[in-house]
């Protein structure tokens, strides 16, 4: 017997539809390394129509209330608390998460995500009128950018989904949405949640692959082109948009230094650590996975960290046991594999460095020593379930390690120092600095990087003006 595999279909002007062409991409649970469902490959009739769809609706979506769209997001916040059960069952199809952390990890910021941005729809304010001209008044409003087209990664389908259309929506910008080719199961559950909220075209659903996100952001509909994914790729969006000068909104790669001096408690640091590199299989731009450890207690801090990586579990989704699963996909297996199986001689592999099983995409929580600032794993994203650790000698050549890198979008400082973690905090050239602790977020404070880690913030209200335009008003006093 053959099981028939799930159909995933695009959502488009308040409808399911097939790929025009009717082209499908196999969707693989990476728990298992089986095909569960087939997902449309949308091609240029696909985002012509999604595009339309979207544009059609702007005019109406734009003209709504604060109050009105207000309400439509706190109705979509119920809605995802409702449906919790299948969407935490479509995530973890996607992904192979535990259920019990998506339950617990995801539903909940989630849902506090839309709401803030449901409250935020209320607060969409320019500067206070004035007379900057005798005989002239001046406001200013903000206003919706437009068109957004949007492409979620496949590390965090669902909540990088909320971080993109909550803030599009409560602003009065219409969408259209591409969920990572191997997560769109959990993308399209959520394009029905809200398409019975909405009115059609507000919020589109077209799933693919590459090439549809290149098509998306160089349609000349959108107004926004808004990504999370690789550095890679952030570059070869911000080169389509520049073509006709879209706005563009970047969140990209990480290598998030940890900056452990010597008065730390490295039992808790190593608790704290362990869990924030290894969450989700390091499968996270914010992960901490450079360690960077003062000399004099080094070596007490990798044994404590490796011994913390040999009884960390990775396993089934349903185990209940387990910290993390497995890694999305078959490409990324391989990534991590051969950071580790290019480890240069000076390296040294403290727990972990293998494949756990044979049946799906897991791999084995693992700490590497012994490493140069220069090595390919200290200065590349690995986006695994790796730390690496490196040794400091003062507080200028840990600051000289943390920067040493293109990427800028997270960090942490460990130490009991108020002063040095203040000092820190000013010369760690990230958009997050963490103190004694690393990877936790509200709505209300921004997420973004520098450097290569891209640009244009996430959450709060930064997140929301981002999507919102400013136009100057002048009006005579004559009449």
């Amino acid at each position: 017997m053959t099981t028939e595999l799930r159909r995933l279909r695009n959502y488009i002007d308040g409808e399911f539809r097939d790929a025009a062409d009717r082209r499908t991409i196999e969707v693989v649970n990476p728990a298992t390394g089986e095909v569960y469902a087939t997902s449309p490959l949308s091609g240029r009739a696909d985002v012509d129509a999604a595009m339309a769809a979207a544009a059609a609706a702007f005019p109406g979506w734009r003209d709504t209330t604060p109050a009105e769209r207000q309400k439509a997001l706190l109705k979509i916040a119920d809605a995802f608390e409702e449906r919790a059960e299948e969407l935490i069952a479509a995530e973890s199809e996607n992904t192979g998460k535990p259920l019990g952390l998506t339950r617990s990890e995801e539903i909940p910021p989630m849902v506090d995500q839309i709401r803030f941005f449901a409250g935020a729809a209320r607060m969409l304010e320019g500067r206070s009128a004035g007379e900057y001209m005798e005989g002239l008044t001046s406001i200013v409003r903000r206003e919706p950018v437009g068109v957004c087209a949007q492409v979620a990664p496949w590390n965090y389908p669902m909540m990088m989904a909320v971080w993109k259309f909550a803030p599009a929506l409560a602003a009065g910008n219409t969408v259209v949405l591409k969920p990572s080719d191997t997560t769109p199961a959990s993308t399209v559950l959520i394009a029905e949640i809200i398409g019975s909220i909405v009115p059609k075209g507000v919020f589109n659903v077209i799933c693919g692959d590459r090439d549809t996100g290149r098509m998306m952001v160089e349609h000349p509909v959108p107004a926004m082109a808004s990504i999370t994914g690789s550095v890679r790729a952030g570059m070869q969006v911000a080169e389509s948009a520049s073509k006709d000068l879209k706005r563009v909104h970047l969140e990209l790669g990480g290598k998030a230094p940890v900056v452990v001096f010597e008065d730390t408690d490295i039992a808790k640091a190593v608790e704290d650590i362990s869990v924030a590199g290894f969450f989700n299989a390091g499968q996270d731009c914010t992960a901490a996975t450079r360690v960077l450890v003062h000399e004099s207690i080094h070596d007490e801090f990798v044994s404590a960290l490796a011994k913390a990586a040999q009884e960390t579990r990775t396993g089934m989704p349903d185990d209940e046991d387990v910290l993390f699963g497995p890694l999305n996909n078959e490409n990324q297996l391989n990534q991590v594999s051969g950071f580790i199986d290019r480890l240069p001689a000076h390296a040294k592999v403290e727990a972990g460095g293998r494949r756990v099983g044979d049946k799906g995409y897991f791999y084995a929580p693992t700490v590497v020593s012994g490493l140069k600032q220069d090595d390919e794993i200290v200065q590349q994203e690995v986006f695994g379930p790796v730390i690496t650790v490196q040794s400091f000698t003062d507080e200028a050549q840990a600051v000289e390690y943390a920067n040493g890198v293109e990427y800028a979008l997270a960090s942490s400082v460990w130490t009991k120092d108020h002063a040095r973690a203040m000092r820190m905090s000013k010369v760690l050239d990230f958009g997050c600095v963490w103190i004694n602790t690393h990877i936790p977020l509200v709505a209300e404070m921004p997420h973004g990087g520098f450097k290569k880690s891209g640009y244009g913030k996430d959450l709060s209200a930064y997140g929301f003006d981002d999507y919102t335009r400013v136009k100057h008003v002048m009006t005579s006093l004559e009449g």
